[in-house]
């Protein structure tokens, strides 16, 4: 039984109940596509970015993060909000869907010389908005296929400007803040048992639309780069006369390090600077919005895992959510694990005259709800094809509702079982683990997989920190299995009985996206 997946465990237990679950999308009244106060939408991503990075208390009253302290004062901070996974790839594609990775087949990252992407079959927000007259533009980080039909312009976005994968993926000739120290790019093929975790053989691509305009990127000038490309963005769109939908996939928070000059590091730290960095660009999106008078914009900022504990001092901070069950024993408990540091990020939801200033809500909602939201928001109706795990939120940015979600499933990222399995389960204020497993910490742990039959529960009204399972022969725990397994059953036989995709994951030497593949690490700058 160890080795089957732990979706065939629950169903085994659970098929018999017959429970059928039908996720609700609520959906406001279907308006006219084509009017003029639809609102525009930001959509911005940090990268592996902690829940503690953000609005907490600073010594002396400093902060390394005006910007995002300011678009916190001005909409509602949601603290009980999780990416879909604990890795890239696959929080992306929930995010872009509104459906588990289950459902859309995204179930762990997809790599340099990835044949495939995010399933074709699978309809992103943007191609919903693109439909109904939005202008949409992307910025940053895709991470779901380089090639051909799955690049950004192929699946909704009028403009793309970014990087295919993680910023680590690739080598560059000014490496920023890792561990361990990368290389810089050699004009030959590199190789050295020293340097395993670095990608040293290709360089990383910066692409525009489909074509690699550098090769490799300079990732300290990113930052100036991305803020031009997302202000011009907004202007096209307001020449246009169109609504419009900006993603910003930043690069920023996830290693290798780095940031601007102009922020010292010999007042601040790497991270901290870093974090400047990014509050810089955040600032320059606000400011073109505030100048270009577009007071009808919804600005939603999140995060799409926590931080990557591995990399130690360049890893951000998860707060009191510390997984101690699983650091006691051993292991990280953030990135790429279901433990509280690994999903729970920060995020904050701003619009003007519409969403109350320095407000917040404790309600359990997830990054999977953005695309009913602003669907929603948009006047347009979902693909009626396919079920979604994501809710639409409108009445809890506009209304102060606290409707969010009774149970939310997290997916194993890679640390334990199998990739996709629904191993830990969120129901109201208790969350169990029929699975448990720490990725890599600082130190070099990287806790043991254990299976759990029954599953431990916490109660994270007064365990943030996951330290303490309750008493398995208690009431409480009792009857928050019968509902944990109710919920559970329920989802299952819904992904069983719904159109469901297939990622491809085949790797081939081909893929790998390269501007002159006859030149070493692929090496070509500002093509014209």
């Amino acid at each position: 039984m160890a080795h089957l997946g732990f979706c065939a465990l629950l169903l085994y237990y659970f098929l018999f109940s017959g429970l059928v679950h039908h996720i609700k999308s609520h959906t406001k009244k279907q308006r006219k596509p084509y009017e003029q106060d639809r609102p525009n939408f930001i959509i911005i991503l940090a990268d592996d970015i902690g829940w503690g990075d953000l609005w907490v208390k600073k010594p002396h009253n400093s902060t390394p993060t005006p910007w995002l302290d300011s678009l916190r004062d001005k909409g509602k901070r949601l603290t009980d909000f999780h990416s879909p996974a604990s890795t890239c790839s696959p929080s992306r594609a929930a995010l872009l869907t509104g459906r588990h990775g289950l459902r859309n087949g995204v179930t762990h990252n997809f790599a340099v010389g990835s044949v495939g992407g995010l399933p074709l079959e699978e309809i992103t927000l943007a191609q919903v908005l693109h439909d109904a007259g939005y202008y949409t533009a992307m910025i940053g980080k895709w991470h779901l296929g380089h090639n051909g039909s799955y690049s950004p312009v192929h699946r909704g976005f009028d403009y793309y400007f970014g990087i295919p994968y993680s910023n680590d993926m690739g080598c560059t000739d000014k490496p920023g803040l890792d561990l361990p120290t990368c290389p810089p790019c050699m004009h030959g093929q590199y190789v050295s048992g020293k340097h395993e975790q670095c990608y040293s053989k290709v360089a990383l691509p910066l692409f525009e639309n489909e074509r690699i305009v550098e090769q490799p990127l300079d990732t300290w000038s990113l930052k100036e780069r991305y803020a031009a490309a997302a202000v011009k963005q907004i202007k096209t769109s307001v020449s246009r006369k169109q609504p419009f939908l900006l993603y910003v996939a930043l690069a920023h928070m996830h290693v290798p390090l780095f940031h601007n000059s102009f922020f010292n590091i010999t007042t601040q730290d790497p991270y901290t600077a870093s974090l400047s960095d990014m509050d810089s660009l955040v600032g320059t999106i606000m400011q073109a919005v505030s100048t270009e008078q577009l007071e009808n914009t919804l600005i939603w900022f999140t995060g799409d895992n926590g931080p990557w504990e591995q990399k130690c001092q360049f890893a951000g901070n998860v707060g009191p959510f510390v997984g101690r069950w699983q650091t006691s024993r051993g292991g990280g408990s953030a990135k790429r694990t279901t433990w509280e540091g690994g999903h729970r990020v920060p995020t904050v939801v701003a619009w003007p005259k519409k969403i109350k200033p320095n407000s917040a809500s404790n309600s359990l909602l997830s990054g999977m709800d953005i695309f009913p939201t602003i669907i929603s928001l948009a006047g347009v109706k979902p693909p009626s094809d396919r079920r979604y795990d994501g809710i639409d939120i409108t009445d809890i940015l506009l209304n102060d509702s606290a409707s969010g979600h009774k149970s939310l499933m997290h997916p194993n990222s890679g640390a334990a079982g199998q990739f996709g399995d629904l191993q830990t389960v969120r129901l109201k204020h208790h969350k169990s683990f029929y699975i448990t497993g720490g990725s890599e910490a600082c130190s070099g742990g990287s806790g043991q997989q254990q299976y759990h039959h029954p599953p431990l529960i916490f109660d994270l009204s007064r365990d943030e920190a996951e330290e303490a399972p309750l008493n398995p022969d208690s009431e409480e725990y009792r009857t928050a299995l019968r509902e944990v397994e109710k919920e559970s059953a329920a989802l299952l036989w819904d992904i069983a009985t719904d159109k469901v995709s297939t990622a491809n994951y085949r790797t081939d030497p081909s893929a790998v996206p390269c501007c002159q593949p006859h030149n070493p690490v692929c090496r070509c700058h500002s093509l014209k």
